[in-house]
């Protein structure tokens, strides 16, 4: 049998746990629709059906972590950069179900956990790291591209640490390792396999800065928090 860690077959988590996801996962789509629909406009929807489109093409590319077990990019980081968390999580959702239910990449049973960890824990992890970095770097070109690279990298191991303890919850599959043996595969592989989305993450998000910045939801929110600049005294006077 063949699995993917990031994409969770059937039978590879025992159904109560897969059951338990799907109702994580669940709660945390609703509260996500619930959210990002106030942000939907005629600008951002064809945003977010372009940012679907890409990441279910990069998620095409996969890459061996254990024996039967592989592991792909995520392109949580690229939607909440580029949509926000919320309808990044939505878009990130939408390929994987499309993917399991269409083309069996991932189960129908584990839908649930493969939400979770690439929809929510990815994409939370990635928009938190991006808005946290966002406020401490200097406002460069260079600031979005580091950005995007770390985030990419933190999130997707993060992402594939979800897998572990899921694994560690309700493993129902021998995968040859220790627990401890899985985590530091999925952490090593993952580290590299985020880098590598970092890379085309930045390039993407570099390119429809440098184009469109209005596009890119990650500016729009830092301007917005940046403070308004300081009356001079010469102003000020003026004014009195």
């Amino acid at each position: 049998m063949r699995y993917h860690a990031m994409h969770i077959a059937n039978g590879i988590i025992d159904n109560q746990v897969a059951l338990l996801f799907l109702g994580i996962a669940a709660a945390g789509l609703v509260v996500c629709f619930m959210v990002g629909r106030r942000e939907l406009n005629d600008r951002v929807a064809p945003m977010a059906g372009l940012v679907a489109a890409f990441i279910f093409a990069v998620q095409m590319l996969n890459f061996p972590v254990l024996p039967g077990v592989s592991g792909h990019l995520l392109g949580g980081t690229l939607a909440a950069i580029l949509v926000g968390p919320y309808l990044g999580a939505i878009c990130v959702a939408i390929v994987l179900i499309v993917q399991a239910l269409v083309i069996s990449d991932g189960g129908v049973t584990a839908i649930g956990l493969n939400v979770t960890n690439m929809a929510l824990v990815g994409t939370a992890a990635g928009y938190v790291l991006v808005a946290a970095l966002l406020r401490v770097l200097p406002r460069k070109g260079f600031s979005l591209s580091l950005t995007a690279i770390i985030a990419c990298v933190v999130s997707v191991v993060l992402a594939s640490q979800a897998f572990v303890l899921e694994y560690w919850l309700g493993g129902a599959t021998d995968v040859g390792k220790t627990l401890g043996g899985v985590a530091a595969a999925l952490a090593g592989t993952h580290a590299l396999i985020g880098l590598g989305e970092g890379i085309i993450t930045a390039a993407t998000i570099g390119y429809v800065a440098a184009v469109r910045p209005d596009l890119v939801y990650a500016l729009r929110k830092r301007r917005r928090a940046a403070p308004a600049p300081e009356k001079t005294m010469a102003s000020a006077g003026g004014a009195a």
